[in-house]
């Protein structure tokens, strides 16, 4: 971004074989998730977030959509021991309709670790249900480390 982000973070990351859970719907659904992100604080209208769900359990995967941010409202960080958790909230389109939302990236410092999403929601829609791990460095975390 060109300058330095007080609070923020980067997410490029999947997460395979999740049971996630869908408004309205009996049960979970199997699938992957593809997070993606570039969110800081001081620049929030530049910001952007998506999530997109592929179904892999149900026929004709039926349940897979793209969710993407239309407004980003809030970034919070907050340092937990060596990791730093970034909160972010706002509102997102699926299919032209409009949803709140609250995804929470977690990016553990240890490289033995991989780094979380702790959670996704979006209400009254979809809820990721507990933490879906993805790849060490997925999540890139600024703003925690003073740096």
């Amino acid at each position: 971004m060109g300058m330095e982000c007080p609070c923020g973070v980067l997410v490029n990351a999947v997460s395979r074989r999740n049971n996630v859970r869908f408004s309205g719907q009996m049960g979970t659904v199997r699938g992957d998730l593809r997070y993606m992100a570039n969110v800081c604080a001081t620049t929030l209208d530049a910001s952007s977030l998506s999530l997109q769900f592929t179904d892999t359990e149900t026929t004709g995967a039926e349940n897979s959509f793209v969710f993407v941010a239309n407004s980003i409202t809030s970034v919070v960080c907050r340092r937990e021991g060596q990791n730093c958790e970034v909160t972010v909230r706002g509102t997102g389109l699926v299919n032209g309709v409009q949803f709140p939302f609250e995804a929470v990236f977690r990016d553990q410092i240890e490289s033995a670790n991989v780094d979380i999403v702790q959670s996704f929601v979006i209400t009254g829609f979809f809820n990721q249900t507990g933490a879906a791990p993805v790849a060490q460095g997925a999540i890139t975390a600024l703003g925690c480390n003073g740096d």
